[in-house]
Parts: C-alpha cells; structure tokens; sequence
C-alpha cells in the first residue's frame, strides 16, 4: 500500500522520542512518499551573503532540531528487529542553501572562520540534477536524506544532531536513490521519521552544511527483517555495501563500521574472522562520513568487484540477501 506525508502541525517534529504518537501506522512492505521542509524549517530561501535571517515555518521552536516528518509506526515491528530502508526516489525542490563560519564551534575555530558568516544560496534543477550559487558556481547535484532514523528506547526528547546506531542524521551522500538501509529496531514499532535533505555535499560535510533544500519528494519503501539482524546501519546500493560506525572519534566510529563490515563478510561469504580482516585490508575502504555533527561518523566500502565475489543478488550465503537489492531508481523530473 502506498501513504503520503506532508509537513504539518501533526507531522513535524525537532526531536526523536520514544513518546511521540506516530502520525501513520503502516504494515511492512508498504512504501511512504514524503515531502520535506529543509534543515532549518524555512519557509522560503535565503538571501546570499552574510545575511542568515530567513522566514520559518510556524512550527518551528527555538529548542527545535532538524525539520523532521513523521513518526512512522510499522505494525509488528519489534525492538531487537532489522527495519529495512528502500530508498525509492529523492527528489529536491528548486532551491537549498549553504552556510559556512560565523558561529562558534570547533571546526570553524581550526578553520579561522568563527567570525567569517557566509550564505551561498543555490538555485536547483531536478531535471538536469545540477545546482548554481549567486557566485556562478555549478556543482551536480546527487540528492539524499540526512536524517534517516528512529529514537532511542530511553524516555523522553533526544538531540536530532548526533547520529546513533538506529540511525537519525548519518549525513552520509551514498544513500541516494536504489540503495536500502538496515537499521537496528530500537523500540517497538519502530517509529521512524525523516528530514534534512541535501541536494550535494561531500564526504565528511566539513563546513556543517550540505546544500540544504526541502524535498518534493521522498518514497521509502519499508521491511522488518529477522533474518538480517544488525548493531549499527548497514547499506547496500547499487554496487557495493556499506557499514557505517558512530563515535565520539574517528577512531572509533571507524572500528565501529570495521567491525560491522567485518560481521556482514563472514556472513555473506562463509569467512573466518581472521580471513575477513586479511580481505578487509586489501578490498575494503574506510571513508569519513562526516565531522561536524558531534558524534563523527566513518563508513566502510566494499564494492561487489573489489574481489570477484557476486553481487547482492546471486550472493551464496546462509542468509538470503535478495529482498534488499534495491529498485532502479526514479530520475528526478521523470
């Protein structure tokens, strides 16, 4: 069955709880399309320049978080569970925005821009999937959700900045459209809400922004899986799979993602642990996910060619794989 949520006084939310009344309760297999606000609420673009005054939306609060829509209640879903993530299509609206420097943080302080605010302000193309800012500068666009995730199990309000083993704001460019996401199921339900879309933004997001837009549309297609379980988010795309860690360092988020990749090759292939570390160090990269956000975030990649082994659907392992391949996706303005 197909849904449809919009932004509204029912549906938006700046936090992840494990106490917000799910605005739709669907069963596993259905698929949802969205549409977003972006990050910061807006109701409209932003002026270029310096200038970061912009109009929000009504239901924005000072204490708020990413513009977040949902949540989704998936009937049967259970705590301990694998909540399976299709990513059908990501569509952006016609304009998103860029700030960099000008407030405090470490980043901006390594950087020498704490006092340097600047606003590139980005008019969008979903049909050529290309971008350009009030300086001329043209950048592809590759669209994708930054927040993709459920709340903790503790009790009430938690921080949409952090990224957590059940996911929320992974800020991670490879889940773009055809890819699916696994996540552990952290409470009954699983309650699941989405947001913060980005039009582009490269590995590690090292300004703290993306280009950040609302999205026309954003379809999902949801699984429970019990035959899959996970710790942390594990993706598959097109061609590769990925597993993604979270940490207080790079360090740790990386062992983080290395020790969920080094699980899924002994269970895809049939490996001892000490084979798998052997091939990780020759097939596997290890990539930062993002920076700014502070719980860092690192991701490692193996592509199905990196040793001859099958891809995801002919893959001969004990657990079967094949309900994740993904869809081809959808092209914008098609």
């Amino acid at each position: 069955m197909r849904h449809t949520l919009t932004p509204s006084d029912d549906s938006l939310h700046g936090h992840f709880s494990p106490d917000f009344p799910p605005v739709l309760t669907i069963d596993p297999g259905d698929t949802v399309t969205y549409r977003t606000l972006d990050c910061w609420w807006s109701a409209g673009p932003y002026p270029g320049g310096a200038n970061r005054d912009r109009p929000r939306v009504a239901q924005h609060q000072p204490d708020h978080g990413h513009a977040l829509v949902g949540p989704v209640a998936v009937r049967g879903a259970r705590a301990g569970q694998t909540l399976a993530v299709r990513i059908d299509a990501v569509v952006p609206a016609t304009w998103g925005t860029t700030v960099a420097g000008g407030w405090p943080s470490g980043f901006n302080q390594r950087y020498g821009v704490q006092e340097q605010p600047v606003v590139h302000a980005w008019t969008l193309d979903p049909a050529t999937m290309t971008g350009r800012n009030q300086h001329g500068h043209t950048i592809a666009l590759r669209p994708f959700m930054g927040v993709l995730g459920m709340p903790p199990a503790e009790p009430g309000r938690h921080s949409t900045i952090p990224p957590r083993p059940w996911g929320g704001n992974l800020d991670c460019r490879d889940l773009t459209a055809g890819s699916t996401l696994l996540l552990p199921i952290p409470v009954d339900d699983a309650l699941f809400s989405v947001g913060d879309g980005h039009a582009a933004q490269g590995d590690g997001e090292v300004g703290g922004t993306a280009i950040e837009c609302p999205m026309d549309e954003v379809t999902l297609t949801f699984d429970v899986r019990d035959d899959f379980p996970v710790t942390g988010p594990v993706a598959r795309t097109a061609d590769a799979w990925l597993t993604l860690g979270v940490g207080a360092s790079l360090d740790d988020a990386s062992f983080m993602a290395l020790d969920s990749m080094l699980t899924l090759m002994q269970r895809l292939h049939g490996l001892s642990r000490a084979d798998a570390v052997a091939l990780a160090s020759i097939a596997v990269d290890v990539r930062v996910t993002q920076i700014v956000n502070q719980t860092v975030g690192a991701h490692a990649v193996l592509r199905d060619d990196a040793l001859g082994w099958p891809g995801a659907d002919s893959v001969g392992a004990a657990v079967s794989v094949c309900a994740l391949s993904p869809r081809r996706p959808r092209l914008a303005g098609r």
